[in-house]
């Protein structure tokens, strides 16, 4: 099963539209994951265009937002469970990667997926895959705009990202 991951789209202010390569991405996903900061209703909608979307909100989000997404939650797919968060809680001090390796514990998730930082990792600590996507509209100091791809299947759950200019 193939899942984009997505981040931090800041839209639209950041974009007005979708990136195309990341357009040419969703046209085969079974499912899509916003790891908040989507900062517009609209961008939903333009990601349910392709695929069921599941998403969480950031701090960027306003209280609509917030409060129809949550900011947690665990999608289940392709018999893997999935921690959603955006980064930023419980302690907006710590970085992105501390709160989102404290939001769920190892037995309730297989991996969490998050985003704040708009820096792209991909690691495992302690069996635990933590994946934050970067930003595809939003790169920041980074050097080029990007988001992930999760597959699953046989061989367990794989990430990877994908960069472009």
């Amino acid at each position: 099963m193939k899942i984009v991951v997505v981040a931090d789209t800041h839209m639209p202010r950041s974009a007005k539209a979708l990136p195309k390569r990341l357009v040419a991405e969703l046209s085969d996903a079974k499912l899509i994951l916003h790891a908040g900061d989507w900062t517009s209703e609209e961008v939903y909608r333009e990601l349910a265009r392709y695929a069921p979307v599941e998403g969480v909100a950031g701090n960027n989000d306003g209280g609509e937002l917030a409060k129809r997404l949550g900011f947690s939650k665990i999608v289940r797919c392709g018999g893997f469970r999935i921690g959603l968060t955006h980064g930023h809680l419980p302690n907006p001090k710590r970085t992105a990667l501390r709160n989102a390796s404290l939001a769920f514990s190892p037995d309730e998730v297989d991996a969490v997926v998050f985003g704040h930082s708009h820096i792209p990792l991909l690691k495992r600590e302690n069996g635990l895959l933590l994946f934050n996507p970067g930003s595809p509209t939003a790169k920041r100091r980074q050097p080029q705009y990007s988001f992930g791809i999760l597959q699953t299947g046989e061989q367990g759950l794989k990430a990877r990202h994908i960069f472009f200019d």
